[in-house]
């Protein structure tokens, strides 16, 4: 499968792109995970968003958020896949490219993130550690991890 990878910050993005990030996010974190939350946090606009497209449809995708604004340390966040294209590798090309993306956005070597409990192993197969306890965040087990470079 031949994906096309877009890398652009909040207001580079068309209105499209945003649509389809909104659309996924939306279709996954709401409606599949049963959840409702607000998704729309005002940390678009201060993060880069990276994209995997097969054609025009938005395949994968993550907010790669500043320092600060989610944590002291940059972070990933908003990681998914499309519901018909999982299982095909994409979620660890998604999270090598967002890992490479982060360190040279934001000229940092820590990133920490909020993980959804059952991920903790997907995640530690990239070096993320876990730090603190479990927490639940709207009603789902969660997890800080840090990755360390």
């Amino acid at each position: 499968m031949q994906l096309t990878w877009v890398y652009k910050s909040f207001d580079e993005l068309t209105t499209n792109e945003l649509y389809a990030i909104l659309q996924l996010r939306s279709e996954v974190f709401v409606v599949e995970q049963n959840c409702v939350y607000q998704d729309i946090d005002g940390k678009d606009k201060k993060s880069f968003h990276l994209m995997a497209w097969q054609g025009d449809e938005l395949v994968a995708y993550t907010r790669l958020v500043a320092p600060g604004v989610s944590f002291p340390e940059a972070s990933i966040g908003r990681v998914i896949s499309s519901p018909k294209y999982r299982g095909l590798g994409i979620g660890i090309t998604l999270l090598e490219k967002s890992i490479t993306h982060i360190l040279e956005t934001y000229a940092t070597n820590k990133i920490r993130i909020g993980a959804q409990l059952y991920l903790k192993k997907f995640y530690e197969g990239f070096g993320f550690v876990a730090k603190g306890e479990e927490f639940l965040e709207d009603g789902i087990p969660h997890i800080e991890m840090v990755l360390e470079r």
